[in-house]
């Protein structure tokens, strides 16, 4: 496969078998991927990698301890458009996908809840940063996330990055000893797809390229 094929196969998948990838290969994709960009070489990204007990225990307690103040705010307030027209699709062509209708408040809630379990996924990453850092230290965290998204394609495992992990930043901080000027970015659920969940069979959609990228000084 090559990155091109990496970049198509990569999706957030929602559904995982429970079959757990062989631990060499995840430290190795882990390992891998810190060659990704980062500026001045800053590295700023904490890792944290839970699977069996220790990932079974954690969403234990996020199940009895429930949703905690955010450490960020994932979108900003009252989101304009085409933002906001593109997240409302998003959302709509997920719940359609699992046949969730909009006014059944009580489905949606219990589809959102499965982000807590990631997704049934063997493993869960959790990436962090010092919180002193800054804006592109942050999106060195988005590269290396990439990066190892891409590689976990490539090795026929599949991902889904969560920034939902934003609402419980206590429960991950006390749980794996994150250090007091650190904070939690993102989680990342690993596993294999479990391709029989119709919610792994949809695909968010995308702008054709003439909406976001102008290219000029170019022959065709």
């Amino acid at each position: 496969m090559d990155v091109y094929e990496a970049v198509s196969r990569r999706y957030s998948c929602r559904a995982f078998k429970p079959d757990a990838p062989p631990p060499g290969l995840v430290r190795r994709l882990l390992l891998e991927s810190q060659r990704a960009p980062s500026g001045g070489n800053l590295q700023p990204w904490r890792v944290y990698a839970l699977a069996g007990e220790p990932l079974a225990r954690f969403k234990a307690q996020v199940a009895a301890g429930g949703m905690e103040p955010s450490a960020y705010a994932v979108y900003p307030a009252n989101l304009w458009d085409p933002f906001r027209t593109r997240r409302y699709e998003c959302g709509e062509d997920l719940y359609a996908s699992i046949a969730v209708p909009r006014d059944d408040r009580a489905g949606r809630f219990r589809a959102l809840a499965r982000n807590a379990e990631f997704f049934g996924a063997p493993v869960g990453i959790f990436v962090t940063v010092d919180k002193n850092l800054g804006l592109p230290q942050w999106s060195d965290l988005g590269m290396f996330m990439q990066t190892f998204m891409l590689l976990a394609a490539e090795a026929g495992l599949d991902t889904c990055a969560q920034e939902y992990w934003a609402n419980y930043p206590k429960q991950i901080a006390d749980f794996v000893g994150l250090p007091d000027d650190h904070m939690i970015f993102s989680g990342i659920a690993v596993g294999y797809a479990d391709e029989t969940a119709p919610i792994n069979g949809w695909r968010t959609r995308r702008d054709p390229m003439e909406v976001w990228c102008d290219m000029r000084g170019f022959d065709d």
